[in-house]
């Protein structure tokens, strides 16, 4: 990581940059807010560590993302077939799409996403400090995030991660410094995460309480700690402080609570059931009222649906052999519960199209351009499954209406 060079024995560092201090139970927590994107908060970072005596330092820091900060290259280890099989296609997407974000903002200063982050875990090693990794797991706030609103507001969702990716405009460093009013999340999904009201909730409020619950735990279990430096974006700064003079539950309770995942909603389920049940009956009413028209039902269903996923992975530029995969995989779907029909047109692109290491190492900057997720085999796979699983949702109902619209 290429660091701004910066004084780390000049006090000016600290000047003007959000800085709090909070005593809970005999330990005082020195709470800084940074911006994830900005040469300032990395000086104020180096500053602390450097000239104040601290007993540990915790970060605004889940373990995978700390892990993905020491080892920027894991992700070259992907296995695409694991992440399919397991369904990860949606959260692997979700959080290339969030480090692309981070990557448009860093590549105009030439200072990488979430440094003050990396100076304050090396000044912890260096220092021989205790290391509090307090954020909850990325994974789990998206999940919460996306449970967390309705079926038309996860458009809205969609809509402001998209557009964080796609955004060409610059950004001036005066503005990168008013990320320390918001949270690096909050400012991915854009305006939507500050009207919705449960999705800020999830993304920030939650995470306060959260990262608030985690100090507590770790300073419980590490009694000779008495001082803390705590590295936080700053949107989290004054809803840690409070969350971490006035919380009264055990520490261990709050955070089992908040990083507990919500159970899905079981109506879209039981709906998309009931839907193909019902267009089942028709055909077998079909049938039953004459051959003839019973067979043009079944053909119905098996040219709409096969050929929306088959449009899908044609619209991701699929090899042929997936194209036809989505159109086999797609009709029988009922009668084949495990692998959606995306998950299968996905993987025989992955097999026939193996990402070579190029794409791995390419794959950040080239998701950043509309035509990178269809040259990078690694975004042409994901995009594949994605677009196939809509297509085949499509096929469905437009197989319902037409095969209802024969019989009556």
């Amino acid at each position: 990581m290429n660091l701004p060079q910066t004084d780390a024995s000049s006090p000016d560092a600290l000047l003007g940059q959000p800085l709090q201090h909070v005593t809970r139970d005999g330990v005082e927590y020195v709470v800084l807010g940074t911006a994830h994107v900005s040469r300032a908060s990395v000086a104020a970072v180096e500053t602390l560590v450097a000239n104040e005596g601290f007993d540990a330092i915790a970060v605004e820091l889940c373990h995978s993302r700390a892990e993905g900060m020491r080892n920027p290259d894991a992700f070259k280890q992907m296995d695409l077939f694991q992440v399919i099989r397991q369904g990860k296609v949606g959260m692997v997407a979700a959080s290339l799409v969030l480090s692309s974000f981070q990557q448009r903002l860093a590549a105009q200063y030439g200072i990488q996403p979430g440094a003050e982050m990396k100076v304050a875990m090396e000044g912890a090693e260096r220092a021989r400090l205790p290391l509090w990794l307090i954020d909850r797991e990325v994974g789990t706030t998206l999940k919460r995030a996306w449970r967390s609103v309705g079926l038309w507001s996860r458009f809205g969702l969609l809509g402001g991660l998209v557009a964080s990716v796609f955004e060409r405009e610059q950004v001036d460093e005066k503005e990168i410094e008013k990320l320390k009013e918001g949270d690096l999340l909050e400012s991915a999904f854009g305006e939507f995460a500050q009207s919705s009201a449960p999705l800020y909730d999830s993304l920030i409020g939650e995470r306060d309480a959260f990262m608030a619950a985690r100090l507590r735990e770790q300073a419980l279990a590490a009694p000779n700690v008495r001082r803390v430096l705590v590295v936080i974006g700053a949107g989290h700064l004054k809803g840690l402080c409070e969350q971490l003079r006035e919380q009264r539950e055990p520490p261990a309770e709050r955070i089992a609570e908040l990083a507990q995942l919500p159970p899905k909603a079981s109506w879209p389920k039981w709906l998309a059931l009931g839907l193909v049940l019902l267009v089942f009956a028709a055909i077998g009413y079909a049938f039953y009222r004459n051959p003839a028209l019973g067979a043009q039902a079944l053909r119905n269903w098996v040219l709409f649906t096969g050929g929306c996923a088959a449009l899908g992975a044609l619209a991701a530029g699929g090899h042929p052999l997936s194209i036809l995969a989505a159109f086999v995989a797609a009709p029988i779907k009922p009668f084949r519960p495990g692998i959606p029909a995306g998950g299968i047109s996905a993987m025989a692109e992955a097999w026939i199209r193996r990402p070579r290491v190029a794409d791995f190492e390419t794959l950040r900057d080239d998701i950043s351009q509309w035509t990178g997720w269809w040259k990078n085999r690694v975004a042409r796979t994901l995009l594949n499954f994605i677009l196939v699983s809509v297509g085949t949702a499509i096929g469905e109902y437009a197989a319902g209406i037409q095969i209802f619209k024969s019989l009556f």
